[in-house]
């Protein structure tokens, strides 16, 4: 035994001298091409050498995988739903840290679920399962991991964070998709809030499965500054079955926005993204500020799309299919750029403002907001859109 002990440690050893020989030659190489001048060969040498270095594990087969793809890839499963995967998976923290660019309006983000079983075309969190090692954009609705030992951790993790702490529940998952109706993943968070207080927590969803959780939404309500955010991105129930194929129709969505009005609940619509050429048009941005204002929501916002690298293979063929005489502008759009210009966004935002005004639909948050200022006339209202960028025609309600 002893004598085998100390050949692994001669192997082993043997192995770090190997892995150190083949760091210096890539040093000595990379040096060379910098003193020659040509430091642009550094990326290419470094990668050339690193694909034929060999793993300093080599129990572990040649894989580099991530704690988390690990846990992914070993997760049981629990069952199964239409063309749709369910699994557990471990993990350390429920509470996310935002490192967005983009001016969010919160810190700290939470997503009892990865994959979302609702599978909007135009999704941006794809993303997502790329750290599960999972790369075909479609595993995001087909392979829906749920987290273990959620609100016991987020029990722990807020009891770190200073009052006032801007939180949003539902960033990169629905957190009422179909599975939360057995797992209560969701509810069992809500239960924390329910004991704690003093934070600033939003909702996001497109399920009608909220209504559930009234009680919860009540009396978090009344311990720190809650608003819910219904996602309608149009009142068109045909575009809005192929454009978000798992979700419930635009019109139970509005039906959910006045249960929770009825209830006491801030609550409002999110019209996030609206699609160049898609959903863009005034008349489509009305149709659901005027729903909206019906069942008697305290704001309406909207946004228009981004579309980063992980999204664009599932949009596209959702624009080739259904919008083909869309579907070069759209490539050289975002082919170019997640983000439409900041000219367009600025007339988006003008034809929403308008709209709002003449519905008296409140702002997103208020308190931004100077008393008296939130339906001044100070702005004038927006024309019609003939600086759409692949909307000459009057785009789809």
């Amino acid at each position: 035994m002893a004598i085998r002990i100390a050949q692994l440690a001669g192997q082993g050893l043997f192995d770090c001298l190997t892995s150190a020989l083949d760091a210096l030659e890539i040093w000595r190489a990379v040096g060379s091409n910098l003193t020659s001048g040509r430091s642009g060969d550094y990326r290419d040498l470094k990668g050339e050498y690193m694909a034929k270095a060999e793993t300093l594990f080599p129990i572990l087969g040649g894989q580099n995988l991530s704690t988390l793809a690990r846990s992914a890839a070993e997760a049981p499963l629990d069952s199964t739903g239409c063309l749709t995967e369910y699994r557990p998976i471990e993990t350390r923290s429920i509470l996310g840290k935002t490192t967005s660019q983009r001016g969010l309006p919160f810190t700290h983000t939470i997503n009892p679920y990865r994959g979302c079983e609702f599978a909007c075309r135009y999704c941006y969190a794809r993303y997502a399962h790329e750290f599960l090692e999972l790369r075909d954009p479609e595993e995001f609705e087909r392979k829906i991991f749920f987290k273990q030992n959620a609100a016991w951790l987020l029990a722990q993790e807020l009891a770190r964070l200073k009052p006032g702490t801007e939180i949003a529940l539902g960033t990169a998952t629905d957190p009422y998709q179909p599975l939360e109706r057995k797992q209560r993943i969701t509810r069992s968070l809500l239960e924390v809030f329910a004991r704690k207080s003093g934070f600033r927590l939003g909702i996001v969803t497109k399920s009608t499965l909220i209504t559930r959780d009234v009680d919860l939404l009540q009396e978090i309500a009344r311990r720190h500054k809650l608003t819910v955010h219904l996602t309608v991105t149009t009142m068109n129930a045909k575009l809005a079955r192929i454009l978000e194929p798992r979700a419930p129709r635009p019109d139970l969505r509005i039906r959910t926005i006045a249960q929770l009005r009825g209830a006491g609940i801030r609550a409002g619509v999110l019209c996030s993204p609206l699609m160049p050429g898609i959903t863009d048009a005034r008349n489509s941005i009305n149709a659901v500020v005027k729903a909206a204002a019906s069942a008697g929501a305290d704001f309406f916002a909207a946004s228009p799309l981004f579309l980063k690298p992980c999204s664009q293979p599932t949009f596209f063929r959702f624009v080739r299919e259904h919008f083909p005489e869309k579907a070069a502008d759209y490539e050289r759009r975002y082919g170019a750029s997640a983000f439409v210009s900041s000219e367009y966004r600025k007339r988006i935002a003008d034809v929403v403002e308008s709209v709002c005004r003449e519905h008296k639909l409140g702002k997103r948050y208020l308190e931004h907001l100077a008393a008296g200022d939130e339906f001044s006339e100070r702005i004038p209202p927006a024309e019609a859109q003939p600086w759409l960028p692949f909307a000459r025609d009057e785009a789809r309600a």
